[in-house]
């Protein structure tokens, strides 16, 4: 039987004072390997784990799912925080990472080209990512169908309490669990991701479905098409095997619209089923009226190369673009970190990397140090303040392209 969360956390409050600095400093142990408990078996959660077992830690991954993860994100832009978590963490990236893009084009709704500037980028996928993360990762150390439903930390450790009454002990409990995050449900009750004001539209296409000769300019290219209050875009990512080599590769398009919250927004977010999902409708998942709004829609004012991606996309999926920002990031020790506690507009290309700089920051801060208040204290001031600059930029940015006052 599922414990109920909302009489799980009126018990099992935090025993420890929220504010860091009134509680004596809290000491790593001398005579053992420290542990850390990490909530979150995706990205994040691999980036921290994989980090803290580099300089020495014990780690035990906690993720929710009670079936392995698919690659409901699609496609990443490959930014240097990322390759550098891998070489701190000794990850080893056998061939390529990612797919090379070498212009970046924008195209009117008629197909000409209105803009080309070389500017080549490396793009990658969740998928990728995620299986050269969990092949470095130990099986016996990575729990899946554990749902965290509370907390408790004293001057010996943190323990994780699950809805099966089974728990865990560490010295370190990271939240690195999304934007839905449990961790940050119980730390920071009243702070929750809010709504952008639209959603994002995404579909995956294997290369081998469409011939150069159909999508000329999408063809390893980073492609726009930019409409007043909508933004299309593709770039071709590795395949759903993490291939990169050609003809087994994939095309990766996102289309940015806007939904008014209320009907609107409940009408795209209910699944066929009828159910009315939180944030997200996964592949295969969408209405038959929406699925149908969306390509009568897409035939209309797409440019016939993006209409053929769309015309040749099995499963599209849908998202909604949220914002949130949390005002710290440590509770004595319990650690947030990557989409609990930042998210980044998807415009940054940034929520990936933010997530490995958070995790490699980490580690190096605790390296070889006793005195973990001091030391995530430290930690959380320049992350916070790095959280604060990426998501204000990204919300900054996503308005001005979407139209919104």
């Amino acid at each position: 039987m599922e414990t109920n969360e909302s009489s799980v956390k009126e018990i099992r409050e935090p025993q420890l004072a929220t504010d860091t600095g009134a509680v004596p400093h809290i000491l790593l142990p001398a005579s053992r390997q420290p542990k850390a408990i990490v909530i979150g078996g995706s990205l994040g959660g691999l980036f921290a784990a994989n980090a803290l077992r580099a300089i020495g830690w014990d780690v035990e991954v906690y993720e929710r799912s009670p079936s392995p993860l698919d690659s409901r994100g699609g496609g990443i832009v490959l930014q240097g925080a990322v390759l550098q978590a891998f070489r701190f963490s000794g990850v080893p990236a056998t061939g390529h990472l990612g797919v090379r893009s070498n212009d970046r084009i924008y195209l009117d709704r008629d197909g000409t080209v209105s803009s080309r500037q070389y500017m080549p980028q490396t793009q990658t996928s969740w998928n990728k990512l995620y299986g050269v993360l969990r092949q470095n990762f130990p099986d016996e150390q990575y729990h899946r169908g554990a749902k965290l439903v509370a907390i408790e930390q004293d001057s010996h450790g943190v323990t994780a309490i699950f809805a099966d009454g089974s728990t865990a002990h560490g010295d370190l409990l990271i939240g690195a669990d999304g934007g839905n995050s449990t961790v940050r449900e119980l730390m920071l009750p009243k702070i929750s991701p809010r709504y952008a004001g639209y959603t994002v539209w995404r579909g995956l296409v294997d290369e081998s479905r469409l011939s150069p000769s159909m999508v000329p300019h999408l063809y390893e290219n980073f492609v726009f098409q930019q409409d007043r209050g909508a933004l299309m875009l593709q770039y071709m990512v590795p395949g759903q095997d993490g291939s990169t080599e050609i003809g087994r590769r994939r095309y990766n398009w996102l289309w940015y619209l806007k939904s008014a919250a209320g009907d609107d927004l409940d009408a795209v977010l209910t699944d066929k089923t009828g159910k009315r999902r939180t944030h997200s409708v996964p592949p295969g998942e969408l209405s038959p009226a929406q699925e149908t709004w969306f390509r009568t829609m897409a035939a209309t004012h797409a440019n016939p190369e993006f209409r053929a991606l769309i015309e040749n996309t099995d499963d599209i999926f849908v998202q909604v673009i949220q914002d949130l920002e949390v005002p710290r990031m440590v509770f004595d020790r319990v650690v947030l970190m990557g989409d609990a506690a930042f998210i980044p507009r998807p415009h940054t290309a940034g929520s990936t990397a933010q997530a490995a700089t958070n995790a490699i920051t980490l580690a190096d801060t605790l390296r070889g140090q006793r005195d973990m208040t001091a030391s995530l204290a430290d930690w959380q001031e320049g992350q916070v303040s790095e959280g604060l600059a990426i998501t204000e930029w990204g919300q900054r940015m996503g308005n001005r392209i979407m139209n919104i006052a």
